[in-house]
């Protein structure tokens, strides 16, 4: 028991940094830096630790004999990482136009997209308990997100950069779940995260050439990097073998609250009883929709 709890403390911290990223984000925009140099920043200081973590790893970490199966299944864990790069943009994007809790909450459509995307491209049928899962998100999207609310002023172009965000973050869910499980985690996020990060270079470069703050790589670059980058897979490596894949799906959605709980303390953004009934119902179904997991496997 002292294991499981102790598995559940780890993935419950690295959720949270994860929930706590968001704010930084909005901290570094305050500064007036841009979405681009926010996101190269991370993901390059992101990779050169990472990079430097896997060093430790080598003694560890058995070698695949094949040449070829190596090179191919680096190919797939770079091509893979390119939607970690979509969705750190289409995200920070986002969250120049949008609050904190809103663009969390639109994060979290990944759930039952997946569900979507699992009944096309697997053949999945979901289940009535799915189902029943993804009716609940979208009534809590809706409450959390303030649409029913006269006056709210719905930024289009934040909820549909928070919409990319979601498809792509949930192309890399699917993706980090079944490319180069042979490797450590850590250095499945090293190559995962080479591919972000050329994706990143790509789309910010144009504008980072014309200008750049390099006072960025200073403070928030190394502070996003570190709870956005660093920990997390530090946290959920260590945490996840102590237990079942239901129960971390359940404790990393954490997430959300502690990204809404940054945004109204730090940000001293707007909250009300709306919001936390949506906030609610898309945590129940997140806790329903792997429930049947946890029984399954059985601590």
């Amino acid at each position: 028991m002292n294991s499981i709890l102790k598995g559940g403390l780890l993935v419950a911290l690295g959720a949270s940094c994860y929930g706590l990223l968001t704010t930084f984000v909005k901290l570094a925009y305050e500064e007036h830096y841009t979405p681009y140099e926010v996101t190269f920043a991370q993901l390059i200081i992101g990779f050169i630790a990472l990079v430097v973590l896997n060093l430790f790893l080598k003694k560890s970490e058995p070698p695949i004999k094949d040449p070829k199966l190596r090179r191919k299944t680096i190919f797939y864990l770079i091509l893979s990482g390119t939607s970690l790069g979509f969705t750190s943009i289409f995200y920070y994007l986002a969250i120049q136009y949008i609050t904190v809790s809103v663009g969390i909450v639109l994060l979290m459509q990944s759930v039952w997209i997946g569900v979507v995307l699992d009944g096309i491209i697997n053949k999945i049928k979901p289940t009535k308990r799915k189902i029943f899962s993804v009716i609940l998100i979208l009534i809590g999207t809706v409450l959390a997100a303030d649409l029913l609310v006269e006056e709210q002023d719905v930024d289009f172009a934040g909820i549909g950069y928070g919409i990319l965000a979601a498809l792509s973050y949930t192309v890399t869910i699917m993706t980090s779940n079944s490319v180069g499980l042979q490797y450590h985690p850590i250095t499945r996020s090293k190559w995962m995260m080479f591919g972000g990060l050329l994706v990143v270079s790509v789309i910010t470069l144009p504008e980072l050439i014309e200008y750049m703050d390099f006072g960025i790589f200073m403070v928030w670059g190394p502070i996003l990097a570190l709870f956005g980058t660093i920990l997390p897979p530090l946290f959920f490596t260590a945490g996840m073998p102590k237990i079942n894949v239901g129960l971390g799906a359940i404790i990393s959605s954490i997430e959300l609250p502690v990204a809404v709980l940054m945004g109204y303390f730090v940000l001293q953004e707007e909250q009300n009883l709306y919001k936390w009934i949506g906030i609610a119902l898309i945590l129940s179904s997140i806790v329903l929709m792997n429930l049947r997991k946890v029984k399954k496997d059985p601590l």
